[in-house]
């Protein structure tokens, strides 16, 4: 490909990974001029062409437009990159790490640094779960590369450039000496990959953290403050998150450079904490499958006809700190957390969240559909960390009322209770 125009802000990792390929590729991209960011990415203009309203954003020479950093890099890459040209085996090997960087790390890495970074509310638990979470996919990415030294092939590919430039601001932040000694297989590739000349170009120099940077109540109040989000009051309050990604159990807080940690699964197995919930007649499954395949107008009359009301409860949730909200992404993120830690919880249930209004003026809100007729997340610890940061209703199955709510939300469309217009969502399946 010739080249084109990047709509980004600067310093944005997701942007990193399409300006990396473009080095490797020879593609010549050009930033876009004067781009603000909440500002031109809302605008007519941009929408017609972008409808998402994400950065970044690629239009090519010759009038493509794609969102989606991943797919964007994917666009502008050789095919050395994209895994080979003769190798359909290796690509998918790439799209496979591309995933687990989205899924795996960077939820997770929202969740522990940005709280250090002054951008979002400390929550211990929170945070102890992503630790967690970060050893738990530099442990995967530990013993592959034990035996590997890239991740697809014998060269760089897109694979090793979008899982790395997800583990930048962990590594310059948070991953210090202790806490990075057990991966010694992901240090030597990490800093393999960052000092290669078209990364290097890009990014910079990649310095490591010596400390672990900690949760600064006065930096995240004064940032709050920059940004004219919230009021600065803290409530008693069970916080967010996302990311961003993973599962382990809790567990006691330990030093970073203890040399033993607790298993990340239990010894013993645990009862199913739906065991004693009636199952009902409503097939879940059959429906999401269903839901997927179809469009709202036929999905939505199919789960009021298929809908077991005795054996199943339909619930609403809203964010308790919409006025901490800032940046839409970080936003999404805080959602797709939710539903990546409560991943046991899927089989039982689905659910459509969305996120109304804009930048610093947005709020989080869902409808929720699960087994039992009492609030699910009772029922296992597991399921427990991101709960209490909403409020919960549960709406009458009967009423014209729900029966409205749940088209919108599984449409995505519409305004939430303060008026601010469906921006995006996520559904739970």
């Amino acid at each position: 490909m010739s080249g084109g125009t990047l709509y980004t802000y600067p310093d944005n990792f997701r942007a990193w990974k399409v300006l990396i390929a473009a080095e490797y590729s020879g593609a010549k991209i050009k930033n876009a001029a004067n781009f603000v960011f909440g500002e031109t990415n809302v605008s007519k203009e941009f929408l017609a062409k972008f409808p998402s309203g994400k950065v970044p954003a690629f239009e090519s020479d010759d009038g493509l437009c794609l969102f989606e950093s991943n797919a964007i890099a994917y666009y502008v890459a050789n095919d050395q990159l994209r895994g080979g040209k003769q190798s359909s085996v290796a690509d998918c090997q790439v799209l496979q790490w591309l995933n687990f960087a989205d899924s795996d790390i960077l939820p997770a890495s929202c969740t522990w640094v940005y709280p250090c970074l002054g951008i979002m509310q400390f929550n211990k638990t929170s945070t102890e779960r992503a630790k967690e979470d970060i050893k738990k996919a530099m442990t995967a990415l530990n013993e592959h590369l034990l035996h590997h030294t890239y991740l697809v092939g014998e060269r760089v590919t897109l694979a090793d450039v979008v899982v790395a430039c997800t583990m930048i601001s962990l590594y310059q932040n948070v991953l210090d000496p202790g806490f990075r000694k057990p991966f010694g297989n992901v240090n030597r590739w990490f800093t393999t990959v960052v000092n290669q000349p078209q990364v290097k170009k890009v990014v910079g120099t990649v310095i490591l953290a010596e400390k672990m940077a900690q949760f600064d109540a006065k930096k995240f109040t004064e940032m709050q403050k920059e940004t004219g989000a919230g009021s600065g009051k803290k409530d008693n309050k069970k916080e967010k998150k996302e990311k961003p990604a993973q599962q382990p159990k809790q567990k006691k807080e330990k030093t970073p450079d203890a040399e033993e940690d607790e298993p990340l699964v239990p010894k013993e197995p645990k009862k199913d904490p739906m065991e004693a919930v009636p199952k009902g007649n409503f097939d879940m499954d059959d429906f999401k499958r269903f839901y997927s395949n179809n469009d709202e107008d036929k999905s939505i009359p199919y789960f009021w006809e298929k809908f077991d009301k005795e054996n199943y409860s339909i619930w609403r949730c809203d964010y308790k700190y919409n006025d901490e909200l800032t940046m839409v992404f970080m936003s999404c993120n805080l959602i797709g957390g939710m539903f990546q830690r409560l991943e046991k919880l899927r089989k039982y249930a689905l659910a459509s969240v969305a996120l109304f209004g804009e930048n610093n003026a947005s709020a989080i809100s869902g409808i929720w559909v699960w087994r039992g007729q009492d609030l699910v997340f009772e029922l296992s610890e597991d399921w427990q960390i991101d709960y209490s940061s909403y409020a919960w209703k549960k709406l009458d199955p009967n009423a014209a009322e729900t029966k409205d709510l749940f088209t919108q939300y599984f449409s995505w469309t519409g305004n939430d209770l303060e008026g601010r217009k469906f921006n995006q969502g996520k559904i739970y399946k």
